[in-house]
């Protein structure tokens, strides 16, 4: 067997500490921890990913402290601790052991200091200290040659565009088209309607292959679709289709920006027509590929509105942000975030009207954050965790659906998932919808849950049940006081729909007809105020004795979701998040 140094110097310290007696008799050198490289894969525009590769700590007690800084910047910032994750397979995919995590909500095009520190009481303990460069918000090149189009002209023009050539289409109806032409990093080829609306695309728009195109303010009667390849923009576009919006497979495509688009689908909001057997069509804005951006979009209408790939078709699935998303109708599942492989960010989504909120099905290995995401008039289930699930992370998420509140039956196992200073909201109106029940309205009611995964500082609720009453990991329970005494929810607390400021409707009758997103920012002073758990990086900004449970902190404006206004700068710093310096 070939050893690297710093296994070498794991091993010699271990034979050491025996021969001198200092090593515990219970400890084995396949508990000690064998750092290897750090890497950052696939900045994004407002969060990195940070690997740290690892031989050994098989019991699984080493830890990695982050903290973070502007370089040159005096005062570091701390971070969430990397996510601990031992190597392993499943549906046809492996991932090695490392630790892994994601500094979140930084500014863009901006480098930053990493400082990373390895703990672990059976040997290995070292830190590391790197740096790497958020990516810039995507633009058309400065002094950039500016054409205009007409459709009679297009054709000619698109054939002959070179880098930093800007088209900007007049109005007119324009024929679907392929696209053929590059940019380069600094002078992307820009296609742009003069005035949003006016040019309107009849048919597919196919960027297959290309890389650093941008489009900008089109109307597409149809799909747009780009498989193998990278860095393409497609930005405050309006996408009418009849199947699916916006799509890349095969190779997919790498550090794609998806933003300030409306991506309106065929499929409507019945019982009909939910669930995987539904009469359900279509993907929104569906993806597969690392690095890529998917913010401020209103997708609605579709079988699942915000997609990664599946199965073969999932393709490095890494570094993936999914961010301030307004999503209406997704018959199946409103995010699908299936088969990502480490550092996916699914952040304040507003969903309303779903079948299923967030699907991570499976996640591989992890970590999969879902962070402040609101859930209103879910069917099924807020999280679904299904096909051996691994590495999923929870924090302040808000869910109201009728049935039980947090209901994950999957039929296999799932491991090393974190819930944090959630609210789960159900109750009445359960029953049989597309073909599937959703319960009778337990608090929670979650199968197959092992021992490595752990849900604390949740706040949960029965409306108009008069119980509150579950069952996690076998274990049930029928009061909030054996919930805390007998699961992991030791601080768990109980609420219902007075937490909310403005007057919120419970969907007492069922999930039918549409409901519209209501505000579900807390009332001061609520039984889900002061509740949670300080995480840094998260809930730092809070302002009471303790984080608030849910999407809000109180007094904390709404984020924005969906399209911004075109003159809009790039994103600001999220409500609940603190820009205070830690040492």
């Amino acid at each position: 067997m070939r050893y690297n140094s710093a296994v070498r110097a794991t091993h010699t310290w271990w034979l050491c500490a025996c021969l001198l007696g200092s090593l515990p008799p219970t400890c084995r050198a396949a508990d000690a921890t064998a750092p290897g490289t750090v890497t950052t894969p696939y900045p994004t525009l407002e969060n990195l990913s940070v690997e740290w590769a690892i031989e050994g700590d098989d019991n699984l007690n080493g830890v990695v402290a982050v903290r973070y800084r502007e370089a040159g910047a005096a005062a570091w910032r701390n971070a969430m601790p990397l996510r601990r994750v031992p190597a392993g397979s499943n549906e046809g995919f492996a991932w090695t052991n490392k630790h892994s995590g994601s500094i979140l909500d930084l500014t863009p095009d901006t480098l930053y200091e990493i400082e990373l520190t390895l703990s672990d009481p059976d040997g290995g303990s070292t830190s590391r200290t790197i740096t790497q460069r958020t990516r810039a918000v995507p633009a058309a090149a400065p002094g950039g040659t500016v054409k205009p189009v007409t459709p009679g002209t297009f054709s000619a023009a698109a054939s002959s565009a070179q880098p930093g050539d800007i088209l900007v289409l007049e109005a007119g109806s324009y024929s679907g088209f392929t696209f053929g032409q590059d940019g380069t990093s600094n002078a992307l080829i820009v296609i742009r309607a003069a005035q949003p609306g006016d040019a309107i695309v009849n048919g597919d728009v196919r960027l297959d292959g290309r890389s650093h195109v941008m489009l900008q303010n089109l109307t597409v009667n149809g799909m747009v679709k780009f498989n193998n390849a990278h860095r393409i923009v497609v930005q405050r576009c309006t996408i009418h289709t009849t199947h699916s919006g916006i799509v890349s497979m095969s190779s997919g495509v790498s550090e794609a920006y998806i933003a300030d688009n409306t991506v309106l689908g065929p499929t409507g909001w019945s019982n009909e027509t939910v669930g995987a057997s539904g009469d359900n069509l279509g993907e929104g804005i569906e993806l597969t590929g690392p690095g890529n951006v998917i913010c401020y979009n209103f997708v609605k209408g579709f079988r699942d509105a915000i997609s990664t790939l599946e199965d073969a078709g999932a393709y490095n699935q890494v570094s993936v942000d999914i961010y301030n998303n307004d999503i209406a109708v997704g018959a199946d599942d409103a995010i699908e975030a299936d088969f990502t492989m480490g550092n996916c960010r699914v952040m304040r989504n507003r969903i309303c009207n779903s079948f299923v909120g967030l699907s991570s099905q499976p996640g591989l290995g992890g970590p999969a954050y879902f962070i402040r995401n609101v859930m209103y008039n879910i069917i099924y289930s807020p999280f679904k965790l299904y096909r051996g699930s691994v590495g999923d992370v929870a924090y302040h998420n808000t869910v109201i659906k009728c049935g039980d509140a947090l209901r994950i039956i999957p039929g296999r196992t799932w491991s090393h998932a974190r819930f944090r200073n959630n609210l789960f909201i159900g109750g009445e109106g359960g029953g049989t919808y597309g073909g599937y029940g959703n319960g009778n309205g337990r608090v929670a009611y979650l199968t197959d849950v092992d021992s490595t995964c752990a849900l604390n500082f949740d706040g949960y609720a029965s409306i108009g049940t008069g119980t509150f009453e579950g069952s996690i990991a076998g274990t049930s329970f029928s009061s909030l006081a054996q919930m805390r005494a007998n699961t992991t929810e030791h601080d768990a607390v109980e609420v219902d729909m007075s937490i909310f400021a403005a007057a919120v409707a419970f969907p007492a009758t069922g999930p039918f007809p549409e409901r519209a997103a209501p505000d579900l920012r807390l009332e001061a002073g609520c039984a889900a105020a002061d509740a949670g758990e300080p995480i840094h990086n998260v809930n730092d900004g809070y302002a009471g004795s303790a984080p608030d449970l849910g999407a809000y902190e109180i007094g904390a404006p709404l984020p924005h979701y969906g399209p911004r206004p075109a003159d809009d700068a790039p994103p600001t710093r999220p409500a609940g998040l603190s820009l205070k310096p830690t040492d």
